[in-house]
Protein backbone atom coordinates (compact mmCIF):
# COMPACT_ATOMS: atom_id res chain seq x y z
CA UNK A 1 0.00 0.00 0.00
CA UNK A 2 1.54 3.29 -1.10
CA UNK A 3 1.57 6.05 1.55
CA UNK A 4 -0.49 9.14 0.83
CA UNK A 5 1.39 12.19 -0.46
CA UNK A 6 -0.64 14.53 1.73
CA UNK A 7 0.83 17.72 0.27
CA UNK A 8 -0.01 16.61 -3.27
CA UNK A 9 -3.52 15.59 -2.20
CA UNK A 10 -4.02 18.91 -0.41
CA UNK A 11 -2.97 20.83 -3.53
CA UNK A 12 -5.25 18.71 -5.74
CA UNK A 13 -8.22 19.55 -3.52
CA UNK A 14 -7.29 23.22 -3.01
CA UNK A 15 -7.12 23.72 -6.77
CA UNK A 16 -10.79 22.76 -7.14
CA UNK A 17 -12.99 25.69 -6.24
CA UNK A 18 -15.52 24.60 -3.60
CA UNK A 19 -17.07 27.73 -2.18
CA UNK A 20 -20.06 26.68 -0.05
CA UNK A 21 -22.82 25.57 -2.42
CA UNK A 22 -20.34 24.56 -5.13
CA UNK A 23 -18.76 21.47 -3.55
CA UNK A 24 -19.91 18.89 -6.11
CA UNK A 25 -16.67 18.55 -8.07
CA UNK A 26 -14.32 18.35 -5.10
CA UNK A 27 -16.55 15.74 -3.46
CA UNK A 28 -16.54 13.64 -6.62
CA UNK A 29 -12.74 13.80 -6.95
CA UNK A 30 -12.27 12.94 -3.28
CA UNK A 31 -14.71 10.02 -3.46
CA UNK A 32 -12.92 8.53 -6.46
CA UNK A 33 -9.53 9.01 -4.78
CA UNK A 34 -10.70 7.00 -1.78
CA UNK A 35 -12.31 4.29 -3.91
CA UNK A 36 -9.05 3.90 -5.82
CA UNK A 37 -7.37 3.18 -2.47
CA UNK A 38 -9.86 0.46 -1.61
CA UNK A 39 -12.35 2.30 0.59
CA UNK A 40 -16.09 1.69 0.60
CA UNK A 41 -17.43 5.16 -0.13
CA UNK A 42 -20.87 6.67 0.36
CA UNK A 43 -21.58 9.87 -1.53
CA UNK A 44 -24.46 11.17 0.55
CA UNK A 45 -26.59 13.55 -1.58
CA UNK A 46 -27.40 17.01 -0.26
CA UNK A 47 -29.16 18.33 -3.35
CA UNK A 48 -28.02 20.57 -6.21
CA UNK A 49 -25.16 18.22 -7.07
CA UNK A 50 -23.57 18.46 -3.62
CA UNK A 51 -22.60 15.42 -1.54
CA UNK A 52 -20.86 14.39 1.64
CA UNK A 53 -18.10 11.79 1.32
CA UNK A 54 -18.18 9.04 3.97
CA UNK A 55 -15.67 6.20 3.75
CA UNK A 56 -14.35 3.18 5.63
CA UNK A 57 -12.64 -0.18 5.12
CA UNK A 58 -13.96 -1.82 8.30
CA UNK A 59 -16.30 -0.98 11.18
CA UNK A 60 -15.15 2.46 12.37
CA UNK A 61 -14.58 3.10 16.06
CA UNK A 62 -12.63 6.33 15.51
CA UNK A 63 -13.69 8.74 12.79
CA UNK A 64 -11.67 11.54 11.21
CA UNK A 65 -13.90 14.37 10.02
CA UNK A 66 -13.64 17.82 8.51
CA UNK A 67 -15.21 19.91 5.75
CA UNK A 68 -14.22 20.58 2.16
CA UNK A 69 -16.26 23.71 1.49
CA UNK A 70 -14.48 27.06 1.66
CA UNK A 71 -15.25 30.74 1.99
CA UNK A 72 -14.79 33.02 -1.03
CA UNK A 73 -12.81 34.20 -2.86
CA UNK A 74 -11.11 31.17 -4.38
CA UNK A 75 -7.39 31.24 -5.08
CA UNK A 76 -5.32 28.21 -6.14
CA UNK A 77 -2.44 26.53 -4.35
CA UNK A 78 1.18 27.60 -4.44
CA UNK A 79 4.24 26.74 -2.38
CA UNK A 80 6.57 29.41 -1.08
CA UNK A 81 9.40 27.94 0.94
CA UNK A 82 7.82 25.76 3.63
CA UNK A 83 4.36 27.30 3.27
CA UNK A 84 1.44 25.93 1.29
CA UNK A 85 -0.91 28.75 0.27
CA UNK A 86 -4.39 28.50 -1.21
CA UNK A 87 -8.04 28.68 -0.26
CA UNK A 88 -8.59 25.77 2.07
CA UNK A 89 -4.89 25.27 2.86
CA UNK A 90 -5.66 25.30 6.58
CA UNK A 91 -9.47 25.48 6.53
CA UNK A 92 -9.77 22.66 5.85
CA UNK A 93 -8.41 20.81 2.79
CA UNK A 94 -4.90 20.55 4.18
CA UNK A 95 -6.42 19.07 7.31
CA UNK A 96 -8.46 16.61 5.23
CA UNK A 97 -5.34 15.44 3.38
CA UNK A 98 -3.46 14.91 6.65
CA UNK A 99 -6.39 12.90 8.03
CA UNK A 100 -6.46 10.65 4.95
CA UNK A 101 -2.70 10.12 5.25
CA UNK A 102 -3.04 9.26 8.95
CA UNK A 103 -5.84 6.80 8.23
CA UNK A 104 -3.75 5.14 5.54
CA UNK A 105 -0.72 4.93 7.83
CA UNK A 106 -2.84 3.17 10.45
CA UNK A 107 -4.35 0.90 7.81
CA UNK A 108 -0.88 -0.05 6.56
CA UNK A 109 -0.20 -1.28 10.07
CA UNK A 110 -3.32 -3.46 10.01
CA UNK A 111 -5.77 -1.04 11.66
CA UNK A 112 -9.16 -0.95 9.93
CA UNK A 113 -11.30 0.62 12.66
CA UNK A 114 -10.89 4.15 11.20
CA UNK A 115 -13.64 5.99 9.32
CA UNK A 116 -13.69 9.21 7.30
CA UNK A 117 -16.59 11.68 7.36
CA UNK A 118 -15.95 14.62 5.05
CA UNK A 119 -18.79 17.10 4.67
CA UNK A 120 -19.97 20.06 2.67
CA UNK A 121 -21.55 23.23 3.99
CA UNK A 122 -19.67 23.88 7.24
CA UNK A 123 -19.09 27.55 6.44
CA UNK A 124 -22.79 28.32 5.94
CA UNK A 125 -25.06 26.47 8.35
CA UNK A 126 -23.51 22.98 8.56
CA UNK A 127 -26.10 21.31 6.32
CA UNK A 128 -23.59 18.60 5.41
CA UNK A 129 -22.92 17.70 9.04
CA UNK A 130 -26.62 17.68 9.85
CA UNK A 131 -27.21 15.23 7.00
CA UNK A 132 -24.27 13.02 8.03
CA UNK A 133 -25.66 12.86 11.55
CA UNK A 134 -28.72 11.00 10.24
CA UNK A 135 -26.53 8.00 9.40
CA UNK A 136 -26.34 5.29 12.05
CA UNK A 137 -22.84 4.93 13.48
CA UNK A 138 -21.16 2.78 16.13
CA UNK A 139 -18.09 5.05 16.26
CA UNK A 140 -16.83 5.81 19.77
CA UNK A 141 -14.77 8.92 18.96
CA UNK A 142 -14.91 11.73 16.41
CA UNK A 143 -11.69 13.65 15.65
CA UNK A 144 -12.90 16.81 13.95
CA UNK A 145 -10.38 18.91 12.04
CA UNK A 146 -10.18 22.68 12.26
CA UNK A 147 -7.06 24.88 12.53
CA UNK A 148 -5.91 24.59 16.15
CA UNK A 149 -2.12 24.86 15.73
CA UNK A 150 -2.10 21.12 16.51
CA UNK A 151 -3.52 21.62 20.01
CA UNK A 152 -6.48 19.60 21.22
CA UNK A 153 -9.49 21.80 21.74
CA UNK A 154 -10.69 21.72 25.33
CA UNK A 155 -13.75 23.83 24.48
CA UNK A 156 -15.16 26.07 21.77
CA UNK A 157 -17.43 29.06 22.11
CA UNK A 158 -20.97 29.04 20.82
CA UNK A 159 -22.69 31.63 18.65
CA UNK A 160 -25.78 33.78 19.08
CA UNK A 161 -26.58 36.29 16.33
CA UNK A 162 -29.40 38.81 16.44
CA UNK A 163 -30.75 41.62 14.31
CA UNK A 164 -31.85 44.78 16.15
CA UNK A 165 -34.38 46.94 14.29
CA UNK A 166 -35.29 50.44 15.42
CA UNK A 167 -38.36 52.29 14.14
CA UNK A 168 -38.57 56.08 14.02
CA UNK A 169 -40.47 58.80 12.19
CA UNK A 170 -39.24 60.64 9.13
CA UNK A 171 -39.13 64.43 9.12
CA UNK A 172 -37.25 67.31 7.51
CA UNK A 173 -33.88 67.68 9.24
CA UNK A 174 -34.60 71.38 9.73
CA UNK A 175 -37.45 70.41 12.08
CA UNK A 176 -36.14 67.42 14.08
CA UNK A 177 -38.85 67.91 16.70
CA UNK A 178 -41.37 66.63 14.15
CA UNK A 179 -39.60 63.29 13.74
CA UNK A 180 -37.93 60.53 15.70
CA UNK A 181 -34.46 59.30 14.77
CA UNK A 182 -34.27 55.51 14.49
CA UNK A 183 -30.49 55.78 14.23
CA UNK A 184 -30.15 57.58 17.55
CA UNK A 185 -32.48 55.07 19.18
CA UNK A 186 -30.34 52.23 17.80
CA UNK A 187 -27.11 53.90 18.94
CA UNK A 188 -28.49 54.28 22.46
CA UNK A 189 -29.21 50.55 22.50
CA UNK A 190 -25.75 49.65 21.21
CA UNK A 191 -24.19 51.80 23.92
CA UNK A 192 -26.30 49.94 26.47
CA UNK A 193 -24.85 46.65 25.19
CA UNK A 194 -21.34 48.00 25.82
CA UNK A 195 -22.24 48.71 29.45
CA UNK A 196 -23.92 45.34 30.08
CA UNK A 197 -22.38 42.57 32.18
CA UNK A 198 -22.20 39.50 29.95
CA UNK A 199 -21.89 35.90 31.21
CA UNK A 200 -18.48 34.37 31.95
CA UNK A 201 -17.07 30.86 32.20
CA UNK A 202 -13.90 29.75 34.02
CA UNK A 203 -12.60 27.94 30.92
CA UNK A 204 -13.86 30.03 27.99
CA UNK A 205 -13.78 33.49 29.60
CA UNK A 206 -16.33 36.26 29.13
CA UNK A 207 -18.94 36.42 26.38
CA UNK A 208 -17.98 38.96 23.75
CA UNK A 209 -19.74 40.30 20.70
CA UNK A 210 -19.24 42.17 17.45
CA UNK A 211 -21.55 44.73 15.88
CA UNK A 212 -20.89 43.52 12.37
CA UNK A 213 -23.49 45.39 10.28
CA UNK A 214 -25.27 48.72 10.70
CA UNK A 215 -27.83 50.10 8.24
CA UNK A 216 -30.16 53.07 8.47
CA UNK A 217 -31.54 56.30 7.13
CA UNK A 218 -32.56 57.52 3.70
CA UNK A 219 -30.69 60.80 3.20
CA UNK A 220 -28.45 63.18 5.19
CA UNK A 221 -31.24 65.78 5.44
CA UNK A 222 -33.99 63.41 6.59
CA UNK A 223 -34.63 62.27 10.16
CA UNK A 224 -34.10 58.51 9.75
CA UNK A 225 -37.30 56.44 10.07
CA UNK A 226 -35.51 53.08 10.34
CA UNK A 227 -32.19 51.54 11.33
CA UNK A 228 -30.86 48.08 12.08
CA UNK A 229 -27.74 46.36 13.34
CA UNK A 230 -26.59 42.76 13.42
CA UNK A 231 -24.82 41.67 16.60
CA UNK A 232 -22.82 38.44 16.78
CA UNK A 233 -22.16 37.03 20.26
CA UNK A 234 -19.44 34.43 20.91
CA UNK A 235 -20.97 32.64 23.85
CA UNK A 236 -19.54 30.56 26.71
CA UNK A 237 -22.55 28.65 28.05
CA UNK A 238 -26.33 28.50 27.93
CA UNK A 239 -28.00 31.27 25.94
CA UNK A 240 -30.85 32.06 28.33
CA UNK A 241 -28.65 34.50 30.33
CA UNK A 242 -27.68 36.22 27.05
CA UNK A 243 -31.33 36.74 26.19
CA UNK A 244 -32.07 38.09 29.67
CA UNK A 245 -29.14 40.53 29.62
CA UNK A 246 -30.05 41.63 26.10
CA UNK A 247 -33.66 42.31 27.09
CA UNK A 248 -32.62 44.28 30.17
CA UNK A 249 -30.23 46.43 28.13
CA UNK A 250 -32.59 47.12 25.24
CA UNK A 251 -35.72 47.83 27.32
CA UNK A 252 -38.07 47.16 24.38
CA UNK A 253 -36.64 50.11 22.44
CA UNK A 254 -35.89 47.95 19.38
CA UNK A 255 -37.21 44.73 17.89
CA UNK A 256 -34.97 41.68 18.32
CA UNK A 257 -34.81 38.91 15.70
CA UNK A 258 -32.75 35.82 16.47
CA UNK A 259 -30.87 34.66 13.36
CA UNK A 260 -28.37 32.01 14.47
CA UNK A 261 -27.79 29.93 17.57
CA UNK A 262 -25.03 27.37 18.13
CA UNK A 263 -24.06 25.93 21.50
CA UNK A 264 -20.68 26.16 23.18
CA UNK A 265 -18.96 22.77 23.30
CA UNK A 266 -16.90 21.02 25.96
CA UNK A 267 -14.58 18.55 24.27
CA UNK A 268 -12.73 15.35 25.11
CA UNK A 269 -8.99 15.63 25.68
CA UNK A 270 -6.25 13.02 25.99
CA UNK A 271 -3.26 13.11 28.32
CA UNK A 272 0.00 13.96 26.58
CA UNK A 273 -1.54 16.34 24.02
CA UNK A 274 -1.38 20.14 24.41
CA UNK A 275 -4.81 21.75 24.82
CA UNK A 276 -6.37 25.16 24.20
CA UNK A 277 -9.78 26.82 24.00
CA UNK A 278 -11.09 28.43 20.82
CA UNK A 279 -13.52 31.25 20.07
CA UNK A 280 -14.89 29.76 16.87
CA UNK A 281 -17.42 26.97 16.38
CA UNK A 282 -17.33 23.87 14.19
CA UNK A 283 -19.51 21.04 12.90
CA UNK A 284 -19.04 19.15 16.17
CA UNK A 285 -22.47 19.99 17.70
CA UNK A 286 -24.12 18.54 14.57
CA UNK A 287 -22.15 15.27 14.50
CA UNK A 288 -23.25 13.89 17.86
CA UNK A 289 -24.02 10.41 16.45
CA UNK A 290 -20.38 9.89 15.47
CA UNK A 291 -18.90 9.55 18.95
CA UNK A 292 -17.29 11.59 21.70
CA UNK A 293 -15.84 14.69 20.00
CA UNK A 294 -12.25 15.90 19.86
CA UNK A 295 -10.97 18.91 17.90
CA UNK A 296 -7.50 19.18 16.38
CA UNK A 297 -5.82 20.33 13.19
CA UNK A 298 -2.76 21.98 11.68
CA UNK A 299 -2.68 25.67 10.83
CA UNK A 300 -3.83 28.87 12.48
CA UNK A 301 -7.37 30.19 12.57
CA UNK A 302 -5.84 33.67 12.28
CA UNK A 303 -5.00 33.15 8.59
CA UNK A 304 -8.11 31.14 7.69
CA UNK A 305 -10.65 33.15 5.65
CA UNK A 306 -7.91 35.62 4.59
CA UNK A 307 -6.13 36.29 1.30
CA UNK A 308 -2.94 34.88 2.88
CA UNK A 309 -4.41 31.54 3.99
CA UNK A 310 -1.61 29.03 4.36
CA UNK A 311 -0.22 26.17 6.41
CA UNK A 312 3.33 25.06 7.06
CA UNK A 313 4.27 21.88 5.22
CA UNK A 314 6.25 20.81 8.28
CA UNK A 315 3.08 21.24 10.34
CA UNK A 316 1.12 19.14 7.85
CA UNK A 317 3.75 16.43 8.19
CA UNK A 318 3.47 16.66 11.97
CA UNK A 319 -0.32 16.53 11.74
CA UNK A 320 -0.20 13.12 10.07
CA UNK A 321 1.89 11.80 12.96
CA UNK A 322 -0.33 13.38 15.64
CA UNK A 323 -3.60 12.23 14.06
CA UNK A 324 -2.28 8.66 13.84
CA UNK A 325 -1.00 8.75 17.43
CA UNK A 326 -4.22 10.25 18.75
CA UNK A 327 -6.41 7.70 16.96
CA UNK A 328 -4.28 4.86 18.27
CA UNK A 329 -4.57 6.19 21.82
CA UNK A 330 -8.36 6.37 21.50
CA UNK A 331 -8.61 2.89 20.02
CA UNK A 332 -6.70 1.55 23.03
CA UNK A 333 -9.24 2.95 25.52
Amino acid sequence: MDPVDHVSLARQLIDIESTTGQEGQVASVLAQYLRDRGYSVLEQPLGHGRTNVIAAVGEPEVVFSTHFDCVPPFFPSRIEGDLLFGRGACDAKGILAAQVAAAERLRAGGETRIGLVFVAGEERGSDGAKAANKIASKARYLINGEPTDLRLGAATRGAFRVRLTAAGKAAHSGYPELGESAIEKLLDCLMALRAADWPSDPLLGTTHYTVGVIKGGVAPNVIPPSAEAEVFFRTVGEHAPIRATLAAALKDRVAVEEILELPASRLHTVAGFETAVFSYFSDIPFLSNWGTPLLLGPGSIHVAHTDREHVSIAELDQAVDIYARLASALLDT
